[in-house]
């Protein structure tokens, strides 16, 4: 790992592998503008299935976020916690903000529904059975995708908020790997959002780190 562990209980942490889902959480900090640490792992070399990341994440995953001496993992939570601790009523809708249900509700479906659909598509993986598939079918999933985004220019209309960093940093990486088709509204949308600073400079910073670890893989 990139430094020592434990880090200062009060400290916000990001465990973070380059060019992993943890890329999005990066981006949201750095939409946010809050000082953190930004704790690196190599993937390639398999630091994330050491013992000492395996007692942050048991599952071995990244992202992971440590604040205030609690423990967040799992990419909807952390966007959800980050929002609303760093700016509710901005980037994430207040709670007595009619948009807090359709913020919730989707930010919920990626992990829940267009995740696993994706993923169960890209290894050709079909729902034998849609009653018992917690997503349907993916059909069904990215034609609902499309109708919420067709109604734009963001998730929930004119409104920014932190459902678009999360959404589009994931369609752009699936659309760019073909595991979703490039339909001319996710195309838009995608083009509309993946062009903010944040996600350029995560990306440059992430190939920096990508050469990195490669260059200590053969050392």
């Amino acid at each position: 790992m990139s430094d020592s562990m434990p880090h200062h209980k009060h400290e916000l942490v990001l465990f973070h592998a380059p060019q992993s889902r943890s890329a999005s959480v990066l981006i949201l900090l750095k939409e946010l503008g809050v000082p953190f640490h930004l704790h690196v792992l190599n993937m390639l070399a398999g630091e994330n299935r050491q013992a000492d990341y395996l007692s942050v994440n048991p599952l071995g995953k990244v992202p992971a976020v440590m604040h205030r001496g609690a423990l967040i993992t799992e990419q909807s939570a952390i966007y959800i916690y980050l929002a609303d601790t760093f700016s509710s009523g901005n980037l994430a809708p207040a709670l007595d903000d009619s948009l807090r249900g359709p913020y919730l509700r989707w930010m919920l479906y990626y992990a829940a529904c267009y995740e696993p659909a994706v993923c169960d598509k890209a290894m050709g993986w079909v729902p034998q059975d849609r009653i018992v598939s917690p997503y349907s079918d993916y059909e069904t999933v990215q034609q609902a995708l499309i109708e919420q985004l067709r109604e734009g220019p963001y998730f929930l209309g004119e409104r920014f908020t932190a459902l678009d960093l999360l959404w589009g940093n994931a369609l752009e990486f699936c659309t760019s790997f073909g595991l979703v088709e490039p339909h001319p509204v996710i195309m838009g949308y995608v083009q509309r959002v993946a062009n903010r600073q944040s996600f350029t400079d995560v990306k440059a910073e992430d190939i920096k780190l990508v050469a990195l670890h490669e260059a200590e893989n053969h050392a």
